[in-house]
């Protein structure tokens, strides 16, 4: 099964539930020895945290991952410890420990995030419009 949720979808109450979501790797961070990724879809981000304590290839894994990669994650619902609940995130409350990670498709680096709030100088953003 591609999915059983949406990366909107999940709440505190779905804590302890095994899931699989799909979508595009919107952010990587790596807080030396834990890496975190944020999963975007249509409907909202997810964060997913590679814990090599609880699966030593976790790293390994996370590390083939960059942003806007189209990747499928199974893991397991979890409440974020105590203080570190986000809430700028409707799933800000929850993080997925991820087991099983299948790329579905690479992507090529894109010149500038689209994501990101960060002045991009107006000569590159004209040669690039159409991003």
């Amino acid at each position: 099964m591609l999915k059983t949720h949406t990366c909107g979808q999940l709440r505190a109450e779905d804590a302890g539930t095994r899931v699989s979501l799909a979508g595009w790797v919107h952010r990587r961070r790596d807080h030396g020895g834990l890496m975190f990724v944020d999963l975007r879809d249509r409907w909202g981000i997810t964060q997913v945290v590679f814990n090599p304590d609880m699966d030593p290839d976790a790293l390994a894994r996370a590390e083939r991952l960059r942003n806007e990669y189209v990747v499928r994650i199974e893991g397991e619902v979890r409440a974020r410890p105590e203080g570190l609940a986000n809430a700028n995130l409707a799933t800000g409350e929850i993080e997925v420990v991820a087991g099983d990670v299948e790329i579905l498709n690479e992507s090529k680096t894109p010149v500038f995030y689209l994501n990101e709030e960060v002045e991009i100088d107006e000569a590159l953003r004209l040669r690039y419009r159409y991003l």
